[in-house]
Parts: C-alpha cells; structure tokens; sequence
C-alpha cells in the first residue's frame, strides 16, 4: 500500500501530448474516415449525431469523410459457411471495399437492453481481414449513460478484428437534451470542442497506422 507521504513525495507524471508534431509518411494527404451508422431501427435517432458528426468532419481540411447507413445496405442477416469461394453478395462486397480504403472508421450505435444493435454486429462480422490495422472511434447516444455500455461491448469485439479502438468517445446522455427537433445542437461550442478532440485523436492514428502499413508493404 502507498502511504500519503510516498504519494507527496512522487512527481505527477506528466500528461503525453502524442497528437501533435508527429512525422509521418504522407502526412499531407487527408485522412479518409467512414462513418457507419449502426441502427435500422424505424425512428431511430442515429441520423441526427451523425449529421451533426459528419458536418464537424467537413469543417476539417485533414479528413475525407464518407458515410455509410447500414438501414440503406441491405446486408443479409445470415452469414456464409465455411465455403471461402463462394460467391459473396453485392453489397457485403461494397461494403468490405470501403472498410479497406478507409484510414479510420467511426460507428454511431444506440444502446439497446445495454448492448448495441445486431444490425451493427451483422455488419461488423461480414469483414474481417479489412478491419485490420484500422483505428475506430464511437459516437453513442442513449439515456442516462449515453450509451457508453454499447461501446465498452464493442471495444472487445474490435479488438478481435486487430484495430485500435481510440479512448475519445463522443457520448450523448439523454440525447434528446442535445439537439434541437431539428437536428440542431442545444450547445454547439462544447460540442464543437468535444468533436476537435475527437477527430484529433482519430486522425493522429489514422495517420500512424497509415504509416506503419506503408512501411510494413
């Protein structure tokens, strides 16, 4: 056990500030995100943070953004056997595609009963080796807890897939106290701030791992 005068006498460790400076190969080039929207639940919240995500992104010189809504995919419900040349459907192979040319990938997930949504597990478990080396990061909306239950779940699945799941979340707790019937945002200079934070982090990985699969061809 550490005393109260071993704990005066040791030095905060200093805060790392890894978001910055860093060199990287291509660096100049924007960072392509895609952003999934995880619900197909029928009036469903999830367009509404997701717009409001998509318009901080594009107000970004560093990131190209595109969006992905899994309610417009129509991806099968019943995943393949063990038969690797079978012939995958059209848009589970769309879908894979992008999940590779992208540098970063952002889901927006409710939470459901504590849990997100099988439509995003259904999406997710139709790729594998394209998840690789790619860094996600979570945008969550619920009640109470914002849906933070739905993200610590997801984290251990992402892990499996091999990407790194960045420790920003932008979270919405009674989500409906955040934005306006009109999609508009209730505290748009916070929330413009979180969003900053968020997309720096998420950008500063893209960037590395961009790197380090460069360098690994």
């Amino acid at each position: 056990m550490t005393s109260q005068a071993t704990r005066a006498r040791t030095p905060e460790r200093p805060t790392p500030e890894p978001y910055i400076g860093e060199p990287f190969l291509h660096s100049h080039q924007p960072v392509r995100v895609l952003l999934i929207i995880g619900s197909t639940r029928q009036g469903r919240f999830g367009p509404v943070p997701s717009a409001w995500a998509v318009e901080q992104a594009r107000m970004r010189d560093d990131v190209e953004l595109e969006v992905i809504d899994l309610a417009e995919l129509s991806l099968p419900m019943v995943l393949p056997g063990d038969d690797y040349a079978a012939p995958l459907p059209e848009s589970v192979t769309e879908f894979a595609r992008r999940i590779e040319a992208a540098d970063a990938v952002v889901v927006v997930t409710p939470v459901y009963n504590r849990g997100y949504p099988a439509s995003l597990k259904n999406a997710i478990d139709w790729v594998y080796d394209e998840w690789a080396a790619t860094p996600v990061g979570f945008i969550s909306y619920g009640g109470r807890t914002g849906g933070i239950e739905a993200v610590e779940q997801l984290r251990a699945v992402f892990v499996e897939l091999n990407t790194m799941t960045i420790r920003k979340v932008l979270t919405f707790p009674n989500f409906w106290e955040h934005f306006t019937d009109h999609g508009v945002a209730t505290n748009p200079d916070a929330m413009a701030r979180a969003a900053t934070g968020f997309y720096d982090q998420l950008t500063w990985w893209a960037r590395a791992l961009r790197t380090a699969r460069n360098r690994s061809t």
